[in-house]
């Protein structure tokens, strides 16, 4: 991806933030607030933001083992952001529009404004929060040129970043798991992120997962947080025990007819560069190679490493959407361009599920939690 094209991607998010900023100046000249006062403001966001980024999550956990620290800080950065924008434009449209002439009922559909203003965010994030486990079940087709015969209508089922914690129970995954199997897949696929932190209830999730029914097994890669809770060892052994495999830097044939699906999964690819490295050995000339990575990013890789299909999660198709002046702004697209659903580059496809779990707040806004069912077409079907 270009930079123009990320530069693009990053301008919605930029802009909606550029703007709680000047709020928050506007508000701080027209009410005379003192520069100290406005730089303790200034400090608690930023660190309401540093403690909402995943990055600095361990640390955070040292101090606060809970999910509720994450759910804090970002709950009140996206209320306090929403707040100072929306009483900014009131103010100002009667300072500017309203203060020349008094007419009464101006001032009552300014006051019935600001007060929808600020009931706005609650009404809206109560919704995302009640929401948030209505899983969909995407159905998908997704046709490959000279796909091999005995593969042609295959049925994949993909869950991805479950989260199960505070936010997400195993009864939660247990509906989700009996949805999947009453889609009758060939194969189930996990891409990563069963748990959040070594505190959360992993092998209660892999136990869930155990219920799982496909004819040829249930198969996954691991996520960031697996990686970061170190427990990429204890998943991938006590997952066989429910028989369920994880894949970490391996492959897999799988034989249906006389076809032949080379399955490899590989651990969360990290931001630092280069992705799939070596990966390129386990592709297998002749068969259909499907690439289970967390990380959607290594798709352009996986494409020229020659990977029919990948599969991914790690998105959560961006969580919570808003849609401001006809754009879709979401964290999720300042990271990746691949947020959730469908890419296509020359001779490889690329499916991001946008998971069941939340991270940080236990919001859903715009991108519903997901169960994908994906079948295998030929281009002359």
């Amino acid at each position: 991806m270009g930079i123009e094209n990320a530069f693009l991607r990053a301008l919605p998010s930029t802009l909606f933030i550029a703007a709680g900023i000047a709020s928050q100046i506007y508000l701080v000249r027209r009410f005379r607030i003192s520069q100290a006062l406005n730089a303790i403001l200034f400090l608690c966001e930023a660190c309401l933001f540093l403690i909402s980024q995943e990055s600095l999550f361990p640390y955070v956990r040292r101090l606060f083992p809970s999910d509720y620290t994450l759910v804090i800080a970002s709950g009140t950065l996206i209320l306090w952001c929403w707040l100072l924008t929306g009483v900014a434009i009131v103010l100002w449209l009667k300072d500017r529009v309203f203060q020349p002439r008094f007419r009464p009922e101006r001032r009552a559909w300014l006051t019935a404004s600001a007060a929808a203003v600020c009931a706005a965010p609650a009404a809206v994030l109560c919704t995302g929060i009640l929401t948030r486990k209505n899983f969909d079940i995407r159905e998908v087709d997704l046709k490959f040129k000279n796909l091999p015969m005995d593969l042609r209508g295959l049925r994949l089922v993909q869950i991805s970043d479950i989260h199960m914690g505070d936010f997400f129970s195993a009864h939660d995954l247990e509906r989700a798991v009996a949805a999947a199997n009453e889609l009758r897949p060939d194969l189930a696929f996990v891409t990563g992120d069963l748990i959040t932190t070594k505190w959360d209830p992993l092998d209660a999730c892999l136990r869930e997962l155990g219920k799982l029914h496909a004819f040829s097994g249930v198969w996954g890669c691991l996520g960031n947080h697996e990686m970061r809770a170190r427990v990429e060892n204890h998943t991938t052994t006590k997952a066989l025990e429910f028989d369920v495999r994880f894949l970490r830097r391996q492959a897999a044939s799988l034989i249906f007819g006389e076809s032949r699906l080379n399955l490899v999964g590989v651990d969360h690819q990290r931001h630092v560069r280069p992705y799939l490295e070596h990966v390129e050995d386990l592709v297998a000339p002749g068969a259909f190679n499907l690439l289970l990575s967390h990380n959607p990013d290594v798709f352009p890789v996986a494409a020229r490493k020659g990977f029919d299909l990948t599969l991914a999660g790690h998105t959560h198709g961006g969580q919570i959407n808003l849609a401001i002046a006809g754009a879709n702004l979401n964290i999720a697209d300042l990271a990746t361009p691949y947020t959730k659903g469908f890419y296509e580059l020359p001779g490889s496809s690329l499916y991001v599920n946008s998971g069941l779990g939340t991270i940080g707040v236990p919001v859903r806004l715009g991108a519903p939690p997901e169960i994908t069912l994906i079948r295998l077409c030929d281009t002359s079907s």
